[in-house]
């Protein structure tokens, strides 16, 4: 077994701009594992607010010993051993994660969505996510997201109502809506998501800080509309925490540590009644793919990442009618430019 990797910058679009911050760009790093004759890819994606870093991700990958990962994987094992190794760093460890799902696939010759119980029948549309702008800048997002099904948009500022109005005046696709944590009155909140469901919003993510349990619990007790904890809800531990506070949660693999546990996370929250959104981040084809083969588990996807960036190094994964189309290929289905 063989561990490489290379840092990368992925580059956006545009500026993405959120309730508390803005970027241009997302440091990636590219995971290869490498067994008999087949190569894994994985990748982390490293948005500035989970606190990795291309040095702190060859920090930890220095410390793994691939002697540790023997096929055929164990990867509830595999997911111990990496957290025994660092706390934190769930991006980093998703890399890990997701070049072995990749691996595993060739060296089975299944498909990755095969070997996590996906049917690619149930495949949601996937939304595609505008952040905050200047009106005139909004709107040519807006347009360039034609073809979508579904529109995500970034809330959480004084501009939310005159953000939604500019996305109606063009289209009459279904919302969601993501405030990361920008709300602060329950009363101002709940009515403006009785607005929002007026104007065709699915869903609200992460409508007020994550710490404050009882006016999220507050808002999703009264909400019309499916309120969705994201920020709140990291890794399977913190599901449980979930019910009671929100509809449903978010489940990132960028915050999940990999596949795996994603996987855990989706289960455990059927289990108790919530609802599921598949999230990305700031990711490649590869990320993106890996999500793609949990979607279907899922009642909804925001797995944007290939369609919002300009210098992915892998081919955009097959898209059509809103949805990703998976592949039979063995692994994620990557393929290189």
């Amino acid at each position: 077994m063989k561990l490489t990797y290379q840092p990368f910058e992925l580059k956006l679009k545009h500026p993405f701009t959120i309730a508390k911050f803005s970027r241009t760009s997302t440091p990636v790093m590219l995971v290869q594992i490498g067994h008999e004759d087949y190569t894994g890819y994985g990748e982390a994606s490293m948005v500035p607010y989970m606190g990795e870093s291309h040095e702190s991700a060859a920090a930890f990958l220095n410390e793994v010993d691939v002697n540790q990962l023997k096929f055929p994987f164990n990867f509830e094992e595999i997911i111990n051993y990496l957290d025994s190794i660092a706390p934190g760093n769930p991006a980093i460890k998703a890399a890990v994660d997701i070049a072995l799902h990749d691996l595993e696939g060739k060296l089975l010759n299944k498909p990755c969505w095969q070997l996590v119980g996906s049917d690619p029948a149930l495949m949601p549309v996937s939304s595609y996510t505008i952040g905050i702008d200047e009106p005139d800048v909004f709107l040519k997002k807006v347009k360039e997201a034609e073809g979508f099904k579904v529109i995500k948009v970034k809330l959480g500022r004084a501009s939310d109502k005159e953000l939604i109005n500019i996305i109606r005046s063009v289209t009459d696709v279904p919302i969601y809506v993501d405030a990361n944590q920008g709300w602060t009155d329950r009363q101002q909140s709940i009515d403006t998501i009785h607005w929002l469901q007026q104007q065709g919003v699915v869903l609200v993510e992460q409508p007020m800080l994550k710490t404050d349990i009882a006016g999220n619990a507050w808002l999703t007790e009264r909400s019309p509309i499916p309120i969705i904890g994201d920020e709140a809800v990291q890794r399977l531990a913190d599901v449980e925490k979930a019910k009671g506070v929100y509809h449903g949660i978010n489940v990132k693999l960028m915050k999940s540590a990999g596949m795996y546990e994603a996987e855990q996370m989706i289960s455990k929250a059927r289990s108790l009644g919530l609802k599921v959104l598949i999230g990305c981040m700031s990711e490649t084809s590869c990320a993106s793919l890996a999500a793609a083969a949990l979607a279907p588990l899922c009642d909804w996807a925001d797995i944007d990442g290939p369609f919002l960036t300009t210098n992915n190094p892998y081919k955009t994964p097959a898209f059509k009618d809103g949805k990703y189309e998976l592949s039979n290929a063995p692994g994620l289905g990557l393929l290189s430019k």
